[in-house]
């Protein structure tokens, strides 16, 4: 598929709760963990009653979109291997990606 990028939003299999199958969902590229491991973040086009999500429109990608408004989840931290990625829906500005990193740190430290 290529070379992947912190920024990007790509596209992997999230299995259903009682693991019958899965549905491609899309997450965002924080940071390489090394040998193709990445650690990403949680995208829904549900806001939940999420008070930390971050909301994704159109005007947040340099290069592509998701289908909606969507929004990023802080709290939603998990790590993946490149070998699951599908595909990608683009790629944050750059100020975008410091809001959604900045919001991690604040939950990091209010964990404190």
């Amino acid at each position: 598929m290529g070379a992947f990028a912190t920024r990007q939003v790509i596209l992997l299999p999230f299995p259903f709760s009682d693991l019958s199958a899965s549905k491609l969902r899309p997450a965002l590229l924080l940071a390489s963990a090394g040998k193709g491991d990445w650690v990403l973040c949680q995208i829904t086009s549900n806001p939940y009653a999420d008070s930390a999500a971050v909301e994704l429109t159109d005007a947040d990608f340099v290069t592509g979109s998701l289908q909606r408004t969507s929004y990023v989840r802080p709290g939603k931290l998990f790590t993946a291997n490149e070998t699951l990625f599908k595909g990608t829906a683009g790629l944050l500005k750059a100020d975008k990606q410091s809001e959604v990193v900045n919001v991690i740190v604040a939950l990091l430290r209010a964990g404190l």
